[in-house]
């Protein structure tokens, strides 16, 4: 299913193979060669979407763009099942294996590999060739690599990193932070219902 949003309709190539039940939703750009699985939701939020050539999307995978985060997905990459990516730049021949998340601002390197479950945090940079483990979470600029169960240290790094701020543009020890946050992103989150299906 493909939708017009923010009056821009997406750019899905001829030679792109899109299921059905797959959503592509606003600015985005799909290349030629590539395959978007079942469910897979694809869907800008005011920045930009490009996918490169051959691509693959796999089933229930999720990748959005902010309004002031764009998201790349170069060409040649895997993006497994239940993987998501918001508002990052994934470079050349990555693969983001099932339940990967990379988080906004953060940029992975050409021919890195995201294991299964990992996660690339906020402003990171992964250079080129890296391996982020089974479970791992990639935080930082310069980046470190730390096993899930090390909490204290991911936190330490994730507070400098200031990921409310970064986003959303609100400030976490504001006392009505939550309101702040819900009702500002349900707001532009609103702007859905005047979204046309532009595929039939």
């Amino acid at each position: 299913m493909r939708f017009e949003h923010l009056g821009t309709v997406p750019r899905v190539h001829a030679e792109a193979v899109v299921a059905p039940t797959a959503v592509i939703s606003g600015d985005v750009t799909v290349s030629v060669g590539c395959q978007i699985l079942h469910g897979a939701v694809i869907t800008s939020e005011g920045s930009p979407i490009t996918i490169g050539e051959h691509t693959i999307v796999m089933e229930n995978a999720i990748i959005r763009a902010s309004a002031v985060h764009a998201a790349h997905i170069g060409s040649h990459v895997l993006v497994g099942p239940m993987a998501s990516v918001s508002g990052a730049v994934v470079d050349d021949e990555v693969y983001l294996a099932t339940g990967s998340r990379v988080v906004n601002g953060a940029h992975v390197g050409r021919g890195s590999l995201v294991r299964t479950n990992a996660v690339v945090h906020l402003r990171t940079v992964v250079p080129e060739n890296t391996v982020v483990p089974l479970g791992w979470v990639a935080i930082g600029d310069p980046v470190q690599l730390l096993p899930a169960d090390e909490a204290e240290a991911i936190s330490a790094v994730h507070a400098e990193l200031d990921f409310p701020g970064f986003v959303f543009g609100l400030d976490r020890s504001a006392p009505d932070y939550m309101v702040q946050l819900t009702e500002r992103y349900g707001a532009a989150l609103a702007r859905h219902a005047l979204d046309r299906r532009v595929d039939g």
